[in-house]
């Protein structure tokens, strides 16, 4: 959430920021409502005021009869203020919700841009397998995983409707593997502290993470308890300190979780319908930083390298993009794409989307910090990124590692995940 004030004093860079943003929110709806909340608030504290000093007063006289018209007065005082309260209650709900609709906003340092076409490839390491390098041509992995047996598209159409699938047998164990190796890699390398988190969250953490009301038509809804399916560990991890102040020598606090996510694919219709690219279901390794205002910006770029050494560990050519503001989403102040090359579907494959929200999330889940004892507590910046995702980094892993012969290599780093398995090679699995 943009800071109120911040919006009242600097309108005009506001919506010059929302234009850059290709976006659209009700500025001029939030002046109104916050002049006419701050003059409800001025009335209200005058005439409460009027109120004490007047009870004051009655307290004082003797005589009923000059009494009574003071509390006949007071009377129709607190009518007013009554119903100033109630007004006062709907402009600020209303001031709120409007408030909710404003992205945030984007770092100076983003460049100005209309969509993804327009990112900037910032630095790529390893050079792309081509055909020649392999020496045949290189499957897509919705040729290759059948063939071996691991991915079954049909069984799971028939399970859970379209953009779903089965995977089975050493394609389900490099799954798992991926998730467990990832996550020591991050603990044992990184520093960061493993949490286990629910799946299923409340309504305010959805509002917290800036998922509502934004992304309601692609997030999967209990509506009998009210519960929310997550789409990305960022949604609890944002609310694990929801309502707290933390000390200056805690942070930063860096976290990484794994958690199956859901999505409702509605804004990609039509978009990557073939293989496991694109599902209403899928596993991801996220990391998250709550950090302090002046140091985020350098643990941001830690992040960013912290998701590229699980590509360097792979093996797999990768490349750092820089989203212009146009492809900023909603939440981000700052944004990278990690993308891993892969040769089968021919495209680079968005693998870790890693962004810097500045105050954004924690102004709305009201994680603060005392910058140091006794100080008034200010709002963190927190960070987010994928550690990684894994369906895009099976499809790498299964693209890039193929053989002549049909089998794909283990990475060697994912072996002892494997049970010292080196070779994925054609097997039929009874189901």
């Amino acid at each position: 959430m943009i800071d109120l004030r911040y919006i009242r004093q600097h309108p005009n860079e506001v919506k010059e920021a929302l234009r850059k943003l290709h976006a659209e929110a009700p500025i001029d709806e939030i002046l109104e409502l916050d002049a006419d909340r701050r003059d409800i608030l001025q009335e209200l504290e005058a005439l409460r005021h009027k109120r004490k000093v007047a009870s004051k007063q009655i307290g004082q006289m003797q005589d009923l009869d000059q009494r009574q018209p003071l509390i006949d007065e007071m009377r129709a005082v607190g009518e007013r203020i009554s119903d100033l309260e109630d007004r006062l209650r709907d402009v600020s709900h209303r001031l709120r919700q409007a408030l909710y609709l404003v992205p945030n906003l984007p770092h100076s340092s983003v460049p100005v841009g209309a969509d993804e076409n327009e990112n900037v490839v910032i630095r790529q390491e390893g050079e792309p397998k081509t055909e020649r390098d392999f020496g045949f041509k290189p499957l897509p992995h919705w040729e290759l995983g059948p063939r071996l047996g691991i991915l079954d598209f049909e069984r799971g159409v028939k399970l859970s409707g379209s953009r779903f699938y089965v995977m089975l047998g050493l394609g389900s164990r490099l799954q798992r593997a991926l998730i467990q190796w990832m996550l020591d890699f991050h603990v044992e390398k990184h520093g960061y502290t493993e949490v286990y988190l629910p799946f299923i969250v409340k309504e305010e953490c959805m509002w917290g993470a800036g998922q509502l009301p934004k992304f309601i038509d692609n997030i999967y809804h209990d509506v009998e308890d009210d519960l929310w399916l997550v789409g990305t560990a960022e949604i609890p991890l944002t609310n694990l300190h929801r309502d707290e102040i933390l000390e200056a020598n805690e942070l930063p606090k860096n976290y990484v979780a794994y958690t199956p996510c859901f999505r409702r694919e509605k804004f990609s219709a039509g978009r990557d319908v073939r293989g496991i690219k694109r599902g209403h279901q899928f596993d991801k390794v996220e990391m998250y930083k709550f950090t302090k205002p002046d140091e985020s910006y350098e643990e941001f770029e830690q992040l960013v390298d912290d998701a590229e050494d699980i590509c360097r560990a792979l093996n797999i050519p990768h490349r750092v993009a820089e989203m212009v503001t146009g492809d900023l989403g909603f939440t981000a102040a700052k944004k990278y794409d990690v993308e891993m090359w892969a040769p089968g579907c021919g495209e680079w494959l968005e693998v870790s989307s890693c962004s810097n929200c500045e105050t954004f999330q924690a102004r709305r889940a009201e994680v603060r910090y005392r910058p140091e004892p006794g100080a008034k507590a200010e709002h963190v910046h927190t960070l987010n990124g994928s550690g990684l995702a894994l369906p895009r980094t099976v499809i790498a892993i299964l693209e890039n590692y193929q053989q002549a012969d049909g089998s794909v290599a283990v990475p060697e780093v994912l072996r002892p995940w494997m049970g010292d398995v080196e070779l994925i090679k054609a097997e039929v699995v009874d189901v």
